[in-house]
């Protein structure tokens, strides 16, 4: 009989834990990884199926402005006469190459219209999520500072209005106050036109206004002139989100609050406060990080009405118009454009979060 079975199995060391830990990271990445192609497929073909409810798209588009015999040569043209199936496996390989189709009623690659307004809406949703984070994390551990006290109730209610409350209402409700009441900031649009006008003379202009504005003669002036077009979209959208951050940060700082190392803290005088916004405020920011990849998601749902609200050209509001123009290839390429960066962004979190948070590699 050996030492290692009288006394057990020896323990691991350090180095052997870390290897271990690395193993699973890694196998967590690769399995993350591959689950983004079953995603990406099943969200192409829902939107596949769906566009092809009404239809073939050319008729949606452009039936009663043609005559027959040249609507009928554009949809020979287009292939939309053939077998469905046919269609789908071709449009499937398209996607995988980088196509997304090309507009019926402007004649533009869908991969075009990502380069040349994919900008703005990113810019949005990043103005967004500051604003989400600025006001959902510090109401949150405030709410739970406060927990069970009239404040926290008239938080909780907020909460729960910024979550509920279309974005469309919150967009026209600041605009009617600070825009049209008080006059304080811009109505609609990503920049005056003499701003826009500056940043069309930028060389090789990358459409992020913010990265732009750095190359303009007066960046000062242009920066203050994006910032304040960007105040009211950016609420109106991150709101939505802020909600939903203040409910979380709320109920894991409560819980973190009950943890035994929070007890020994304040059994050593600690004050509450203290408590709150160094010992458990860390561990509550973790689910944060772990719902980012959905809530971008839902930022990317709600630009559509934000930007068609405040006249924000983004990828939301060509989404808005081609619906408008009926116009379902461009939308089809849109929408699964949207469903690639939201499944890559799903990716990148889950990462993160694992990184972060070693339990949720297991």
């Amino acid at each position: 009989m050996t030492t290692t079975d009288i006394v057990g199995t020896p323990p691991t060391t350090p180095t052997q834990r870390g290897r271990a830990g690395g193993n699973k990271l890694l196998r967590f990445i690769i399995v993350r990884f591959l689950l983004i192609f079953p995603t990406i497929f099943i969200l192409v073909t829902m939107v596949f199926v769906l566009m092809r409810t009404i239809g073939d798209p050319i008729t949606a588009a452009l039936g009663g402005r043609l005559p027959p015999d040249q609507l009928a040569e554009r949809i020979e043209e287009a292939g939309y006469n053939r077998p469905i199936l046919v269609q789908y496996f071709e449009y499937l390989g398209q996607i995988f190459t980088g196509n997304f189709g090309t507009s019926i009623t402007d004649r533009q690659p869908v991969i075009d219209l990502l380069f040349r307004y994919g900008g703005a809406t990113l810019e949005l949703a990043f103005y967004a999520l500051i604003v989400a984070f600025i006001v959902g994390i510090p109401l949150g551990m405030l709410a739970a500072y406060l927990r069970d006290r009239w404040p926290d109730a008239v938080l909780r209610v907020f909460a729960i209005l910024s979550y509920a409350t279309p974005v469309f209402f919150a967009g026209l409700l600041l605009k009617l106050i600070f825009a049209v009441g008080l006059h304080w900031l811009p109505v609609a649009g990503r920049a005056s036109v003499r701003v826009e006008l500056e940043l069309s003379r930028v060389p090789n202009p990358t459409g992020i206004y913010l990265i732009d504005a750095a190359q303009t003669p007066n960046p000062g002036a242009v920066y203050a002139d994006l910032l304040a077009h960007a105040v009211l979209p950016g609420i109106a959208l991150g709101l939505l989100t802020a909600g939903v951050f203040l409910r979380l940060v709320r109920t894991n700082v409560i819980g973190t609050l009950s943890m035994d190392y929070v007890d020994a803290a304040r059994s050593r005088g600690v004050r509450e406060f203290r408590l709150v916004t160094s010992h458990a405020i860390k561990p509550a920011l973790v689910p944060i990080i772990t719902v980012i990849g959905l809530q971008i998601a839902m930022l990317l749902g709600g630009a559509v009405l934000t930007e068609t609200t405040f006249e924000w050209q983004g990828l939301g509001f060509q989404l808005a118009h081609y619906l408008t123009s009926r116009d379902f290839v461009a939308v089809q390429g849109i929408v699964a454009l949207l469903a690639v960066i939201v499944a890559v962004t799903n990716f990148i979190v889950d990462i993160i979060a694992a990184i972060i948070d070693p339990r949720i590699r297991y």
